[in-house]
């Protein structure tokens, strides 16, 4: 058994692929299995493939995003320890000991990640202060933003039992969802230095997609809320408020595009957060275009 098993998902992205391969590759620490999950392409990505199916796992399935290409890798995944990359993403040198030492220093920690440099057009960016990454109890902070990257993190397997994998309904923030529901419980472990290169400013990134990325967040805010019986008090205020700021900024928005009903749902979900005994409630509609 592998000590960890690394998860590319990958979709027409057959120009960066090779680069997140030998990435991991190159990595000092051998006990790994590298397992690629091609979510449908229909670039060059199978040639890119075929060119290391000696030494990686390729799963191929019909085209369904992001958080189902990942949890058909967490299936095949044999060791204890996960890593993700994204596929327009790299691991830098020194990676995988890294996270081997900190787990070793460690063990109680199920969730940690890595520093990261940001990529974009070419040039090195510094993240804004909004961006830094915390460790220890980040629930309340990661309301507002996702502060853990999947390129970053590494999981013990046990996390996913205990709170589920990538929410398929979600076509983004499916990451957000997942770190949110894990951190809701779990303390964040992180390590100081950068051991990841983030890419960004790719046409076809998630970000770009989609109009009002926050009613994937408030979706997902609204699912803890409307499940979590025991759920700290403070985190509690912490999620009504965020989630209530969110659906405000959303309605200017969609009234701003004409979407009238939208708004209409939205403000209809400020007073389901509004009430002290909250009745079950159908929040689909924040992911229809």
């Amino acid at each position: 058994m592998p000590f960890f098993s690394v998860i590319i998902p990958v979709y027409n992205r057959a120009a960066m692929l090779e680069r997140a391969i030998r990435s991991v590759f190159s990595q000092d620490f051998s006990d790994y299995e590298l397992i690629v999950v091609d979510d449908g392409s229909t670039d060059r990505t199978c040639e890119v493939l075929n060119r290391y199916r000696d030494r990686i796992t390729i799963i191929r399935q019909q085209n369904r995003g992001v958080s189902a290409a990942r949890n058909a890798g967490l299936r095949h995944a044999r060791a204890p320890w996960i890593l993700f990359l994204d596929s327009d993403d790299e691991y830098l040198s020194g990676k995988f000991s890294a996270h081997r030492e900190f787990i070793n220093k460690n063990p109680s920690i199920l969730l940690h990640q890595t520093e990261e440099l940001w990529m974009r057009r070419g040039r090195r960016v510094n993240p804004m202060k909004k961006h830094r990454k915390l460790e220890g109890d980040i629930f309340i902070p990661s309301l507002k933003l996702c502060l853990i990257s999947p390129s970053c993190a590494c999981v013990h397997r046990d996390i996913f039992i205990r709170y589920g994998t990538f929410d398929e309904l979600l076509p983004a923030c499916e990451d957000y969802d997942l770190w949110l529901r894990i951190s809701l419980r779990e303390r964040v472990g992180l390590i100081p230095e950068a051991f990841t290169v983030k890419y960004g400013g790719h046409p076809d990134q998630l970000s770009h997609r989609y109009w009002g990325m926050d009613r994937f967040r408030v979706y997902s805010i609204c699912n803890i809320l409307s499940k979590q019986n025991g759920m700290p008090h403070e985190y509690h205020i912490a999620a009504v408020r965020i989630a209530k700021e969110k659906c405000r900024i959303l309605i200017a928005g969609a009234k701003k595009r004409q979407k009238m009903d939208f708004a209409a749902k939205l403000e209809e979900l400020i007073e389901w957060l509004d009430c002290d005994s909250r009745s079950n409630k159908d929040f689909s509609f924040l992911l229809q275009e």
